[in-house]
């Protein structure tokens, strides 16, 4: 976690920074000049949503079918990777598989944090990037972060899948 101390308008205290501060994109082992459906072997597992705005061509498959404006629109979505999702499996692709299963994770973590934060924002950018007051944020993304769950958890119980999943990070990282 990344912490520090800083002295704000309200005093000393610590403060936890966004991951994207001081990011390392040499460091990052994904890339988006790599077509990863021609070269699969150069993808990585990682952890949580890692990768998942990056690799194409997977990237211009399923971006567009990501959405979370309400439970409605939620629910559309996730079916709809998740369809994805199933057809990557059927097809033998667990590069596409393992990134349908990151949108629909990143449709949870990311309606919660609309849920959690007013605008979706975390920190105080003008505060030295303080927390910002959480509950503030709306109720519908709560129940359409209740949806991705359920299918986010549905694909990360696909036997497929997690059997995949386990050879490919001992294969390839």
């Amino acid at each position: 976690m990344n912490m520090k101390k800083i002295l704000s308008a309200k005093g000393i205290r610590r403060v936890r920074r966004p991951s994207y501060l001081g990011f390392d994109i040499e460091g990052y082992p994904w890339k988006k000049e790599i077509n990863y459906r021609e070269h699969p072997q150069m993808y990585r597992v990682g952890k949580g949503e890692q990768g998942v705005l990056i690799c194409e061509p997977y990237k211009s498959i399923i971006g567009p079918l990501w959405r979370f404006k309400d439970p409605q629109i939620a629910r559309e979505s996730a079916e709809t990777i998740f369809n994805r999702f199933m057809e990557f499996i059927d097809d033998g692709d667990f590069v596409g598989a393992d990134l349908a299963r990151k949108y629909l994770q990143m449709g949870y973590t990311r309606s919660r944090r609309y849920a959690n934060y007013k605008g979706g924002r975390k920190y105080d950018k003008e505060d030295g990037y303080a927390l910002l007051k959480r509950g503030t944020g709306e109720k519908q993304k709560a129940e359409a972060a209740l949806i991705f769950y359920g299918y986010w958890k549905k694909a990360e119980g696909n036997d497929w899948y997690r059997d995949e999943k386990m050879r490919w990070k001992k294969e390839y990282g």
